[in-house]
């Protein structure tokens, strides 16, 4: 029997709203100790600007989501902070979160004075909030909630804190609630590690403030990961000013085989002690093999061809895809130039002057494959490392996940 078209109509509206309703989820659950409920709970979605209060009950709702990853923060005053991950797939998530007094009194925070700490959470301003022009408005109203530790055996300086740090980001207009998880830094290796789960408020401001902070909320936007990951998801990444190439590592062939250089430096050197050893000249043997090992034992070669997206990206499910690659990705945003700060910063990734001075990241996979939703969020955070400019950006540069560029005048 065939269907007359208001019918036909009115089916395929059905249909359609059959399907938005099956995109949009909820996460609800309770706040409670160890004794009973807590009301007025403060929740928020991390990366967002979601948020909700529970109820005299301790019960709250967060409607509306689409499927992703999502890292849920309840803050109650007297309470540590509670963060839980979760990930919506395929229907809605009912939780009980726990919630531990907070113990510290203020006998327990006085400890020994640190003639060093000035110098290490100045050091953890400039790796965690950034040294980009949007870091020279953007500031930590709350250091004091903040602890550090240097360990001196390892060289490496720890940060933590117990309570949400309040960022004033007065660059892109956002007032910034972030529980850190852990901050690390490796004076050996020179390398930063940190995580956490930040919220976003807007602030409020005239008409004219408030269009300079959209316009400088785009340019923070276009080009970054968050970007780069929903143009992928979406295939359109060429569309959008990506390009992307394979970056591969490959031996050095112009050095010779450690084991003949070896050799070599310990006939030349044997019975020299360490002064003798220095005072050569520029034409002897000698010379010849400290220079051979110190050339690089390998080098990178750029792949001019470009990867096509729907070769990178695989689908995993109906809500999310993966990329799965061996050596580097390539990524250089084709609509933004770095600055001389940026190439001055130390974050720059070396290319051939006829690709132009465009923003370029590297993307390397620790624990492959990486895992994206449609939103740009990452499912395994810790599957890959960035280098150049999406490494150079941090906080002062990080808009809500939800983002969507705004039209300004």
């Amino acid at each position: 029997m065939s269907l007359k078209p208001a019918a036909l109509i009115f089916w395929l509206l059905l249909l359609k709203l059959t399907t938005f309703a099956q995109s949009n989820f909820t996460i609800s659950g309770t706040v409670r100790d160890d004794k009973e409920t807590i009301p007025g709970a403060a929740i928020y979605l991390s990366g967002t600007k979601i948020s909700t209060v529970a109820n005299n009950e301790g019960k709250f709702s967060i409607t509306k989501l689409p499927p992703g990853n999502y890292d849920l923060l309840i803050q109650v005053v007297g309470y540590l902070p509670y963060a839980s991950s979760i990930i919506i797939s395929d229907k809605n998530i009912a939780i009980a979160a726990l919630l531990k007094a907070n113990t510290v009194t203020l006998n327990e925070v006085v400890i020994k004075p640190d003639p060093n700490r000035v110098m290490y959470i100045n050091m953890f301003k400039e790796y965690f909030i950034g040294r980009t022009p949007n870091a020279q408005q953007c500031k930590i109203l709350n250091t004091e909630v903040l602890t550090t530790h240097y360990d001196k055996p390892s060289r490496t300086l720890t940060v933590s804190s117990k309570e949400f740090l309040i960022i004033e980001n007065k660059a892109l207009g956002y007032r910034i609630k972030y529980l850190l998880q852990n901050f690390e830094y490796d004076y050996k290796t020179r390398i930063v590690y940190f995580a956490g789960f930040p919220f976003f408020e807007e602030m409020k401001g005239s008409i004219s403030k408030t269009n300079k902070w959209n316009k400088k909320r785009n340019i923070a936007y276009y080009g970054s990961n968050q970007h780069f990951f929903k143009s992928l998801y979406r295939g359109t990444t060429e569309k959008e000013d990506f390009a992307i190439h394979k970056l591969s590592i490959i031996s050095n062939k112009n050095r010779l085989p450690d084991s003949m250089i070896s050799a070599n430096i310990k006939r030349l050197t044997a019975g020299r002690n360490a002064i003798h050893m220095l005072s050569f000249n520029k034409d002897d043997s000698l010379n010849f093999w400290l220079k051979e090992r110190s050339k690089p034992k390998t080098m990178m070669v750029l792949n001019r061809a470009k990867v096509l997206t729907d070769t990178l990206t695989k689908t995993y499910n109906q809500n999310i895809k993966a990329i799965n690659f061996s050596d580097e990705l390539f990524v250089m945003y084709t609509k933004e130039k770095e600055t001389e700060a940026y190439s001055n910063s130390g974050f720059s990734i070396n290319r051939s002057p006829d690709m132009g001075n465009y923003q370029v990241s590297l993307i390397s996979l620790l624990e492959p494959p990486l895992y994206f939703y449609k939103n740009g969020s990452i499912a395994n955070t810790r599957s890959f490392l960035c280098k150049g400019f999406w490494a150079y950006e941090k906080m002062a540069d990080m808009v809500p996940i939800e983002f969507e560029p705004i039209k300004t005048n």
